[in-house]
């Protein structure tokens, strides 16, 4: 045998076994068959605003005093959660104190229905009704599987339950659970609206108002204390001006007298 027919034959070895291993596949599959199926209820929805203003910012973290008066913190706060400002998509980074904030979440409510269904065919290897059965499969190996309450197989074009199971019976069996699920969605939008401005200041407002000077404080001179009076007369005084002023008048008085005297004789 040359190169050539051994590369052949390896290949069709190799071919061979892929068909077999599809044909297991697809039987393995026909024997266990599961379908899920999932039913939807009418949605319901709800919708909740919360408004607040921005009292702090610090990094990540926002302080944010809701409209009850209560006092919430936001604490690392993603950079993707945003919020609509006239237009602009504004991260924490750009929130500042007395920004008024909106935040309305829209709540999906869906109730579902999962039903599984599940069929199951082979050969009873063994039985323990009402709990379990063992059946061969096609492939010759064997499997157990539990029995839920009220369970029923078709033999033979028959249904019947786990009593009647014998071993050696071909069977089939087709479980359905219907698991009841609710899918909730929240659907969060952010609004904000920046503090007004400060009030214009009016055009006719003075910008600098002069006080008056202020007169320096003057000096009171404090009043003069007058000199004791001396409690005695110095002893240089004398009566001898007295006497000579009383002599001067004496002298002048005469002679007056003496005129007039004179005038009449």
């Amino acid at each position: 045998m040359n190169l050539k027919q051994l590369t052949i034959g390896v290949l069709h070895k190799l071919v061979v076994a892929g068909v077999v291993l599809l044909a297991l596949a697809f039987t393995l599959n026909a024997q266990v068959k599961s379908t899920t199926k999932v039913e939807h209820g009418p949605a319901a929805r709800t919708v909740t605003i919360e408004r607040g203003e921005v009292v702090h910012v610090s990094g990540n973290n926002v302080v944010i005093k809701m409209e009850n008066g209560e006092i919430r913190h936001f604490d690392n706060v993603p950079d993707s959660a945003t919020v609509d400002v006239d237009g602009k998509q504004l991260t924490v980074h750009d929130l500042k104190p007395g920004m008024k904030i909106q935040r309305s979440t829209v709540t999906t409510t869906v109730p579902k229905t999962i039903t599984t269904v599940r069929t199951v065919t082979g050969t009873v290897w063994n039985v323990v009704p009402p709990t379990s059965v063992t059946l061969t499969l096609a492939d010759g190996t064997n499997k157990s599987f539990k029995i839920p309450k009220g369970q029923k197989f078709m033999v033979d074009g028959k249904e019947t339950d786990a009593f009647a199971l014998r071993k050696g019976m071909k069977v089939s069996a087709t479980a359905v659970t219907e698991v009841p699920e609710t899918e909730v969605r929240h659907e969060v939008a952010r609004t904000g609206k920046m503090p007004p401005p400060p009030a214009p200041i009016p055009a006719d407002a003075p910008i600098l108002i002069e006080e008056p000077a202020k007169a320096a404080p003057v000096a009171m001179a404090a009043p003069a204390q007058a000199e004791p009076a001396p409690k005695k007369l110095p002893k240089t005084g004398s009566y001898l001006p007295l006497i000579g002023l009383l002599g001067a008048f004496s002298t002048a008085l005469g002679l007056g007298l003496k005129a007039v005297r004179a005038s009449r004789s």
